[in-house]
């Protein structure tokens, strides 16, 4: 098998690795953007409905509907600043990889070179995942969600 048809099929597990996150995050934390864009949701519209009585003013009608919106606006703001957090780790990490298959181009093989960064992105990958439960778990908590 020639080098390049080699890193083809290494770049293709490479892709399926990193694939792996996604997939694993979309378990575990699904059931928590379904609380937002259910549960908070369905609060949010309940209590919006509320505060539409013919005895207050528009200006109390819309400050009555803005409080209504904090929980989800805020669990939301929550839920994006921890993935994005998450995301940002594993693309330093992918970036690492990244520099260390460069610098080991240079000093080894062309087949050595990608074997390295095939390890060094499965290991990054497998670190990435054992953190998502704990994620999940510290969302939930922070959410106020009872399994």
């Amino acid at each position: 098998m020639d080098e390049t048809a080699e890193e083809k099929m290494v770049r293709e597990r490479i892709r399926k690795k990193v694939n792996e996150v996604s997939s694993v995050s979309q378990s575990l934390l699904s059931p928590i953007q379904d609380h937002i864009n259910f549960t908070l949701q369905k609060a949010y519209f309940k209590c919006a409905y509320e505060c539409f009585d013919r005895t207050r003013t528009h200006a109390e009608i819309s400050r009555c509907a803005e409080s209504c919106s904090v929980p989800i606006t805020n669990s939301q703001n929550h839920f994006d600043n921890e993935m994005s957090v998450f995301q940002e780790r594993l693309n330093r990490s992918l970036v690492v990889c990244q520099d260390k298959f460069e610098s080991a181009k240079l000093k080894k093989t062309r087949n050595e070179a990608v074997n390295d960064l095939e390890h060094c992105v499965n290991q990054t990958v497998d670190e990435a995942v054992k953190t998502l439960p704990n994620l999940a778990t510290r969302m939930k908590k922070a959410l106020s969600i009872t399994d």
